[in-house]
């Protein structure tokens, strides 16, 4: 079934965070991301690649909920990632592999949103 209603797309996926200059600060040392557009508190988004990821301030008074969702950001070499997370102390708290087609590894940002990378086995290494 097709309509105007309908689904066409996945626009963009966000993490609430209570302190957006810590998260934004975050997300760019860490990932290497820049946003692209910035509301104060209350907004940061970022694109990679024709994906957008953004950050959501939570309102005063708000209850601060991580998770919900994971969102997983491709690298060429999870080991050199995962050095990388060591060095700047921040803990993997989830390794893992589906042998043949990839390795990732998870940890969390400073609101505990979990944050995935994942390393993808090169198409002549897929049996």
């Amino acid at each position: 079934m097709s309509g105007p209603g309908q689904v066409t797309a996945l626009d963009l996926v966000f993490y609430w965070v209570t302190d957006m200059d810590r998260a934004v600060a975050f997300y760019g040392d860490v990932l290497g991301l820049q946003p692209v557009r910035r509301d104060g508190s209350s907004w940061a988004q970022f694109e990679l690649n024709g994906r957008r990821f953004a950050l959501h301030g939570v309102g005063e008074g708000q209850p601060m909920t991580p998770g919900g969702a994971t969102a997983v950001f491709e690298v060429a070499d999870l080991d050199a990632a995962t050095g990388m997370l060591a060095s700047r102390d921040i803990a993997v708290v989830h390794e893992g592999e589906v042998e043949g087609f990839a390795r990732f590894c998870s940890f969390l940002d400073p609101d505990g949103n979990t944050v995935q990378l994942i390393e993808y086995a090169k198409r002549s290494e897929r049996p």
